[in-house]
């Protein structure tokens, strides 16, 4: 169970520095060019035989990023821009604790929470002359989310701690587990460790331009996965009551909920909305959509060459999507279709996971 408030140490900064652009924030949205809302479906039917638990993705060309009338899109969603990308399989929902479980009792496999952090590796990610921290802070541990009272929505260092002992099988700390939360997503794996898990499955990431062409589901005018009405409840586990300090659970869940509690979207995935953000194949590049502007409709996009984010420029981030069980409306809206938000590879949250990807090559290349 989550406490009220978390003891931090005198040296929390450090991890809120290398944390920081994982931390969701709300900004104006910028002017973008308008652009002509098109969706042209790829045509044909799905293949005849595909990898159980997972579903069809046409694949098509379509409009990626927020368009003009999206007044909650922040900077990084825009410019909007032309993408065609082929069809995929996607799993149906997100990876559970059960699922992750299966391969690390066959694997053996340590999530990176669970490691003691190395500081040569740290320190690469951090302003030059960044003290080394004392030993007592280099443990095995995680961010943490933590109710706590408060009017400023600018300061998320209030609500995120740095926690001892929280992993995969102890999401919120010591105190907690996942018994009883077989079917939950599996959170505090890092990039890094979803990738082991997809490589052991025969998958891979979806990269950033596949997640939002399979979040819309078909519907491509839209800014939800469900459609324009802006009623999350019924669509998706996020935060009800006053973010940060009190979650009414009008929805009966105060973290995560199990995968397919709400209802899937056109494409038949489940969670494209709130519960978890995922993890994409994706490195975060602030001007990367400007990139794809610049040369017309882009086809199977694989994300920038390199990482790089202005407030974090020591850093490299991957692409999360899909918001997760902490958006609400007071301080962001991002179970949107075109929202994103960015994180090192080497972090662990407890609202965050993963989900996997299959070509039909892939597919027929291990199925026998």
């Amino acid at each position: 169970m989550y406490k009220k408030h978390v003891k931090r140490s005198y040296w929390p900064q450090i991890f809120l520095l290398l944390w920081s652009a994982c931390l969701l924030s709300c900004h104006s949205p910028s002017q973008n060019k308008e652009v002509e809302n098109a969706f042209v479906p790829n045509t044909g039917p799905a293949p005849a035989d595909g990898p159980p638990g997972m579903v069809w993705v046409p694949g098509g060309q379509f409009i990626m990023g927020a368009l003009d009338d999206d007044r909650q899109a922040r900077p990084d969603e825009r410019p909007a821009h032309q993408v065609k990308i082929d069809g995929f399989w996607m799993d149906v929902a997100e990876v559970t604790n059960k699922q992750f479980e299966g391969f690390v009792s066959a694997t053996g496999y340590i999530t990176t929470a669970e490691k003691k952090p190395e500081w040569e590796a740290m320190k690469k990610q951090l302003p030059p002359d960044t003290p080394k921290p004392p030993d007592s802070i280099l443990v095995a541990a995680s961010m943490v989310f933590t109710p706590v009272e408060t009017d400023n929505l600018f300061d998320w260092s209030q609500w995120w701690s740095w926690v001892a002992g929280a992993n995969w099988r102890h999401p919120q700390g010591p105190g907690s587990s996942i018994e009883g939360k077989e079917d939950h997503p599996v959170v505090q794996v890092s990039w890094d460790d979803a990738k082991a898990y997809l490589a052991w499955a025969g998958k891979r990431f979806p990269t950033e331009a596949e997640w939002e062409f399979a979040a819309r589901g078909g519907l491509f005018n839209k800014l939800y996965p469900w459609g324009d009405d802006n009623d999350i409840t019924v669509c998706g586990n996020t935060w009800q009551g006053k973010f940060p300090e009190h979650n009414t659970e009008d929805d009966g869940f105060f973290t995560t909920a199990p995968v397919k509690s709400y209802r899937p979207n056109g494409y038949g995935l489940y969670d494209m909305a709130g519960n978890v953000w995922e993890w994409t194949a994706d490195w975060y590049h602030v001007d990367y959509y400007a990139q794809c502007v610049s040369q017309g409709t882009v086809t199977n996009p694989p994300g920038a060459d390199k990482p790089f984010d202005p407030r974090q420029p020591y850093t490299p981030q991957r692409v999360q999507r899909g918001g997760s069980f902490l958006c609400n409306e007071s301080y962001c809206s991002s179970y949107r279709a075109s929202a994103r938000m960015h994180c090192s590879p080497d972090t662990g949250q407890d609202h965050a996971g993963f989900r996997g990807v299959m070509t039909q090559e892939m597919w027929e290349a291990i199925k026998n």
